[in-house]
């Protein structure tokens, strides 16, 4: 079974039963035991048809499924190196079952070698098996699932701030701040040590959140954008996708606007660039284009190692103020979907489904 959405409205939904066949030589099949669903999953299908989301688990024409971060277990299997009862954590279709067929087998990972993900980004296409993970822990899984996806895209913005020299900026700007790759950046941020001033951009209803965390330096409603945002030489890290409060920054800051980085859809309504969007000093982020850059210039593993070490210490912070909520089943699933679609989650929870 899994979950499809019509790719014209993510709203529109339907459960297909999708069978679970016995793998064919060098095939595994796996059952899908638990993932995440969090504003990333909208944003892929918000962008899905653009970087090519759909393409990971196709279905009928004008349907698509929401690729999703989450831990499998191997049911059955029909490779040599890959066992059963093994436990592989990465990119799964919001449903109850995948067959792999892996290609490049590891120790600590392999990849699935499927021909119609040939093309598509390696960091979605490689699975972690975690039971060769040195003190691997089951009880990490929820936060890996739902915070791994997301502070290694914090990781990977602190870094290419750096690298670029914070595009001459004095302070950063995100809207959407209660977000969690917000929050992750704000961590990395710290981390570094960059000396950029964090301007955290929110609602009056998750302003008291966004204020406990004491990871920015100001806390500004949507409100008081005009009123509060200095103009001083600003870099803007959007996880929104509105267009309206994007183009009120830009119009704003003016000439002090020094970048726009696109990176999240959680008013995914509201997306679009206005008049006052100033595009030639704005661009989309892609995560896996940025970790593929820094493997071939680190070299192999360090990225990994770096990131990794930064996930355990943001996700160890964050458990002083996350909570889970366990969705089962068809029902429960799609009550959990529509929450995070339309925007009603907390954002000190975060849901964890199976089907």
């Amino acid at each position: 079974m899994r979950m499809e959405v019509r790719k014209a409205d993510l709203a529109t939904l339907r459960f297909a039963k999708t069978g679970a066949p016995l793998p064919a030589p060098g095939e595994v099949l796996a059952r899908v035991e638990r993932f995440a669903i969090t504003a990333n999953n909208v944003t892929y299908g918000v962008v899905g048809e653009r970087i090519g989301y759909w393409k990971f688990f196709p279905a009928e024409e004008g349907w698509g499924v929401i690729p999703v971060w989450g831990v499998g277990v191997v049911e059955a299997s029909a490779h040599p190196e890959v066992r059963e009862g093994e436990r592989l954590y990465g990119y799964w279709p919001m449903g109850s079952h995948l067959t792999l067929i892996p290609g490049k087998v590891g120790p600590a990972r392999l990849m699935d070698g499927a021909a119609h993900r040939a093309g598509l980004p390696a960091v979605y296409n490689s699975y972690l098996r975690l039971d060769a993970e040195e003190e691997y822990d089951r009880a990490t899984d929820r936060a890996r699932m739902a915070l791994w996806p997301l502070y290694a895209t914090s990781f990977c913005l602190a870094d290419w701030l750096e690298a670029n020299g914070n595009h001459g900026a004095e302070q950063v700007v995100i809207p959407s701040a209660s977000s969690k790759t917000a929050i992750g950046l704000a961590y990395a941020l710290i981390a570094a040590g960059s000396p950029l001033r964090r301007v955290g951009v929110t609602s009056e209803r998750n302003a008291g959140f966004v204020g406990g965390l004491g990871l920015y330096d100001d806390v500004i409603l949507y409100e008081e954008i005009e009123e509060r945002v200095a103009r001083v030489p600003t870099v803007i890290v959007d996880m929104s996708g509105s267009g309206a409060v994007i183009g009120r920054l830009h119009r704003h800051l003016g000439e002090a606007m020094r970048f726009t980085s696109n990176v999240g859809i959680t008013h995914y309504e509201a997306a679009g660039m206005g008049p006052d969007f100033i595009r030639e000093r704005a661009a989309m982020f892609f995560a896996p284009a940025h970790i593929a850059r820094r493997t071939e210039e680190w070299g192999p593993g360090v990225f990994e190692s770096r990131s990794t070490a930064f996930w355990r210490d943001a996700a160890a912070k964050s458990a002083a103020w996350l909570h889970y909520r366990d969705a089962k089943g068809p029902e429960e699933t799609e009550a959990a979907w529509r929450e995070v679609l339309e925007g009603r989650a907390r954002p000190d929870e975060v849901w964890t489904a199976a089907l």
